[in-house]
């Protein structure tokens, strides 16, 4: 995999509304050496991939915002996580003592490099070299780090405000216990860290949105917001992100990870969402100098 494999900027012609849409799970390269290293089949791979997610989010562009997408897999490199997110299990060498080897991530074996799949299914045959996983750092995690950055910084020089749209997809499986309390199935997913990663005003906007398209949304739980959301949100200084995490049953086959009828009107509603968002940055979110929440 080269330079070219690592990520992609969706770009509108005109870059009008301070947003970005990030989809970092939606990829599905997988280097052949990386292949040669495991034990599951592609298919299996792709269990924790958000798939079409890049798609089904793709109407940020007529609203006039861009879209950051992965082009590998998450399960040869998670970007939603902290650097050096690892699990010492996974590798031969003694792990330096900075890394963080006791989040729950980790504990679950979805670091940053993770060891299994979304149904808990072991990738690899074995250990790993520390330095495979660190090649993998610093050509995949930095490289799109950097490129989002770039992105938000650029929308908050131009307007005083930034929205992370962080775009994910979640299994119809991963609800269920929170479906028990409820009469309906659960939707949409808003994650805002507990109203710490936007001004309350954007998630309560995007959850009326989505209510008045006939969805049953939730907030935080069970996503309140990966490392995206928590790293780049910060509301005083004008930098706002927001994760939105879609029921798979809405508009995938889980089973076969093919698109099903449905998939073109989600698609729809999402776009409102972004062209609903665009409109309320521009009237009602104040606008922070980008020096000034820089210092």
């Amino acid at each position: 995999m080269t330079a070219e494999d690592v990520l992609e900027i969706i770009a509108p012609a005109e870059w009008t509304a301070p947003m970005v849409f990030n989809s970092p799970h939606s990829g599905s390269l997988l280097p052949p050496d990386f292949l040669n290293q495991v034990r599951l089949d592609h298919r299996s791979l792709r269990l924790s991939e958000d798939c079409f997610v890049d798609e089904l989010f793709g109407g940020c562009i007529a609203a006039g915002a861009p879209m950051l997408r992965a082009l590998f897999s998450r399960s040869y490199i998670d970007l939603n996580r902290e650097p050096y997110e690892l699990d010492q299990r996974m590798f031969f060498e003694q792990l330096p003592r900075h890394f963080n080897m006791s989040s729950p991530r980790v504990a679950c074996g979805l670091g940053t490099i993770p060891k299994v799949v979304a149904e808990g299914h072991d990738i690899y045959r074995g250990r790993i070299l520390l330095a495979e996983a660190l090649n993998r750092i610093e050509c995949f995690y930095r490289p799109y780090h950097r490129a989002l950055s770039a992105l938000l910084n650029e929308a908050h020089r131009a307007t005083g405000r930034v929205l992370l749209v962080d775009c994910h997809s979640m299994p119809s499986s991963a609800v269920s216990e929170i479906q028990a309390h409820n009469e309906r199935r659960i939707d949409v997913v808003l994650g805002d860290r507990y109203a710490a990663s936007c001004d309350p005003l954007i998630a309560a906007t995007a959850e009326d949105c989505l209510r008045n398209a006939g969805l049953n949304v939730v907030r935080n739980r069970p996503y309140a917001g990966g490392f995206f959301t928590e790293n780049q949100g910060h509301p005083r200084l004008g930098r706002h992100a927001l994760q939105v995490e879609i029921n798979r049953c809405l508009y995938i086959d889980e089973g076969r990870q093919t698109k099903t009828a449905n998939f073109n009107a989600m698609k729809d509603i999402l776009e409102t969402l972004a062209h609903t968002l665009g409109t309320l940055l521009a009237d009602q979110i104040p606008a922070v100098d980008f020096q000034m929440a820089a210092e």
